[in-house]
């Protein structure tokens, strides 16, 4: 597809490399010279300097062809302006970055006023996944499915778990519950495993499982699965503001320590059930005073991503806190991973995904859609949620008697509201949604692309 890019900051960056890998073309726009020459000698894009929002540079970087422009500059009335015009210009399809809570109570209104396909507030999305992970403290990170459920869970096995030194295939006998190991992280290697594997002390692995077998499945082997009562939060940012009334609405009391005291007071006046702290987040003594050692959730959302880093750090050697720390950039990725300081966010990420969902489903329309996509264990994996449109060769055929890919794992089906975790005998059916985890990253747009080739060649010639 022909994809417009307005903006080259974090997102849009990391959009038009991953987008450019996947084989489509990517025209970038910035106002900044060194910024676009920057992105056309990393990535195979192609760049215009200007603005955005202007008629002339959008027919420059070619609207006319355009299947789609996404408009993620560091304003929010640009990306809606870059849209508008976009959209009488070219009719192309649009996705617009809006950030400030001012417009959050709006969206549904501007996205149907201005024709918007998609519109995404990664703020809103950063607090929803810290959210989730605050309510299921011993997880990593967790992914959600078929509108919830279906949860994909990712948590480190402790020396002294049951699952310590047990095959794969005797899990369920020792769980007794539905669940289903998907991936394991070891020593830097992903895998997708069979049944033989033999899990390991210090395996960080991702299950597969609803959430009322999730949270059995917790439980018996001796996992935290009740929500935070408390959360503490570092820095008052848009992300804090939005995390603070999601955790309000759970009955989870809030408290945020912010620098600046016009944003104490704005926070004061929006979240009146919240204390807030004028102060420095970083200053240990203020720290302790404010009930750190007590704090059953802690999440360091500064502006600077070493100060979250040894905010979290020093967060685990004064508390048992759940800790979440936000991270904007992937440089310290590797460091991050040895310092077992819980859960990371990346906004951009969370983004990124958003868009590239919506983008592969714009790919196929036909047999299948891709509802959800995440990342995964640093982008080297792809969890995908396809829903299946029509009957076709892949229906109603036993999965051990499908010839799949290597690589890739169709671990769990949604039929009408009940979820399955398929066995061989197990059939797609039209009306499914089908959850696929794949390290054969983005390669996967339609549910029949899990076939090998000479499988999907009869299907297509249908």
């Amino acid at each position: 597809m022909n994809i417009i890019i307005a903006g080259c900051g974090k997102v849009g960056s990391t959009l038009a490399e991953q987008l450019s890998r996947e084989g489509h073309d990517i025209t970038v726009i910035d106002q900044k010279a060194d910024v676009v020459r920057h992105m056309t000698d990393e990535a195979d894009v192609r760049g215009v300097v200007g603005n955005g929002a202007s008629y002339n540079i959008q027919k420059e970087a070619g609207i006319d062809e355009a299947d789609l422009l996404i408009a993620v500059t560091n304003a929010d009335e640009v990306n809606l302006l870059c849209c508008l015009i976009a959209k009488k210009a070219g009719g192309c399809k649009t996705i617009a970055r809006v950030r400030n809570p001012i417009y959050h109570q709006e969206i549904g209104h501007i996205k149907g006023e201005l024709g918007l396909s998609m519109v995404i507030n990664p703020e809103f999305a950063a607090a929803s996944e810290i959210a989730r992970l605050l309510r299921f403290p011993s997880a990593i990170e967790i992914n959600t499915f078929a509108k919830g459920r279906i949860e994909l869970l990712r948590f480190r096995v402790e020396a002294s778990s049951p699952l310590a030194g047990r095959k794969l295939k005797d899990i369920s006998e020792l769980t007794q519950c539905e669940a289903l190991v998907c991936i394991v992280e070891r020593k830097g290697q992903i895998t997708i495993p069979d049944g033989e594997m033999e899990l390991q002390a210090d395996d960080t692995i991702s299950i597969v499982a609803s959430p009322l077998n999730a949270s059995r499945f917790f439980k018996l082997m001796g996992v935290q699965t009740n929500q935070v009562k408390n959360t503490m939060i570092i820095g008052g940012s848009k992300t804090a503001y939005y995390l603070a009334r999601r955790l309000l609405a759970m009955k989870i009391k809030v408290k945020i320590i912010e620098k600046n005291m016009a944003h104490c007071e704005e926070l004061s006046e929006l979240l009146p059930q919240a204390m807030i702290i004028q102060g420095d987040g970083t200053d240990q003594g203020l720290l302790e005073e404010e009930g750190l050692r007590d704090a059953e959730g802690f999440v360091a959302l500064t502006d600077m991503d070493e100060e979250n880093i040894m905010l979290s750090l020093y967060a685990k050697s004064m508390s048992h806190a759940k800790k979440i720390t936000k991270v904007n950039h992937d440089t310290y990725d590797a460091i991050i991973g040895t310092l077992d300081i819980g859960s990371l966010i990346h906004p951009k990420r969370i983004t990124a995904e958003s868009i590239l969902q919506y983008v592969r489903a714009m790919q196929n329309s036909i047999g299948s859609n891709v509802e959800t996509l995440y990342r995964l264990a640093d982008g080297r994996a792809e969890a995908l949620e396809f829903i299946i449109k029509e009957s076709g060769n892949i229906t109603d055929v036993p999965l051990q008697e499908l010839e799949l890919k290597s690589h890739l794992l169709i671990c769990a089906i949604n039929r009408k509201g009940k979820t399955i975790l398929p066995r061989g005998q197990d059939t797609l059916k039209a009306g499914d949604s089908v959850v696929v985890i794949t390290t054969r990253c983005g390669e996967l747009k339609d549910i029949r692309d899990v076939l090998k080739k000479q499988d999907t060649a009869s299907l297509y010639s249908r």
